[in-house]
């Protein structure tokens, strides 16, 4: 079997292929990893695309993924919180690397994974669980308060919105008409933001405002929902910095620290908190899985499993 799956080029998914890589080595403050499951993310595609050659610097042929769970087989120098043998999840080094029978992981942004926590589970907590802790940490909702999420269907929306409603948080969400029951599920109001109508909805769903928004799409989304923007509303967003200033919001700035993971997973392994890993994916399906995720449709999270095999 290939060691990795990556890309030789910038562009499209045509660039995209199997590799054979050295195994890696880990250096100071770094985790070799014997792979098992790999989140497979938005941002893995952009990273492809070259939408982040400004500032991650790849030398190509470059293997995709930014976070993955396994088991240690080696150590770095000056690392001594894990062992060989630990179970542990975690970001990639430099931001890639993860869809590999070996990766190397950052060890201040990698946890133990606990045994009531899958592999895949595991996997997808770093990026998009992670985005979402630190959303709402620094959005600090209080109980009775409302938030509305813009684009609450996808990987970060789903965890924010548990992450919220278990706060005592009153949740609403933008998502396709087609998500609503998934949404409700999660304890959140959906605003169908297809068809028409959109605004009508979005003032009878909160017809008082919101006391805050995290917005996860980007664009037009905030443009979108003037209406309940209203005096004191508190927003965080991935938008461009000219749209946020616009609109008096902050962007969203990631933390992934070993705290962070460790109480992530801990909220896991006791049934708090459910990454909604929807598409398990073999590893010789990678460009499968990461085609999924690139329609920008995907219904919770995408994992590769490294030991399954068709």
């Amino acid at each position: 079997m290939p060691a990795a799956y990556g890309f030789t080029a910038y562009g499209g998914p045509e660039v995209q292929r199997f590799l054979d890589p050295p195994r890696p080595v880990p250096g100071p403050g770094e985790l070799l990893v014997e792979v098992h499951a790999a989140g497979v993310n938005p941002v893995d595609w952009k990273v492809r695309a070259g939408m982040h050659r400004a500032f991650l610097h790849l030398d190509l042929p470059a293997v995709l993924g930014r976070e993955a769970a396994g088991v240690v087989v080696r150590l770095g120098e000056g690392v001594d919180a894990f062992a060989v043998g630990d179970p542990v999840f975690g970001t990639t080094d430099r931001g890639c690397g993860g869809y590999a029978r070996f990766a190397l992981l950052t060890a201040s942004r990698t946890a133990l994974k606990p045994a009531e926590v899958s592999f895949t589970d595991a996997a997808v907590l770093p990026v998009a669980v992670g985005t979402a802790y630190d959303g709402i940490a620094q959005l600090a909702p209080k109980a009775g308060e409302s938030l509305l999420i813009l684009g609450i269907g996808g990987g970060v929306g789903v965890a924010a919105a548990q992450l919220a409603h278990a706060a005592g948080v009153s949740v609403a969400g933008t998502a396709a008409a087609a998500k609503r029951g998934f949404v409700e599920s999660l304890g959140a109001t959906v605003i169908p933001y297809d068809g028409a109508a959109f605004g009508e909805r979005l003032r009878t769903a909160l017809p008082n405002g919101v006391d805050a928004i995290l917005d996860l799409v980007g664009g037009d989304a905030l443009r979108s929902v003037l209406p309940v923007i209203s005096l004191g509303c508190r927003i965080l967003t991935v938008a461009d910095p000219e749209t946020a200033a616009r609109f008096g919001a902050h962007p969203l700035k990631r933390e992934s620290t070993t705290e962070t993971l460790t109480e992530l997973a801990r909220r896991v392994a006791d049934g708090r908190l459910d990454p909604h890993v929807r598409s398990v994916f073999p590893f010789e399906d990678a460009e499968a899985a990461l085609r999924e995720v690139e329609s920008g449709h995907p219904w919770g999270k995408v994992a590769l499993d490294l030991r399954a095999h068709r």
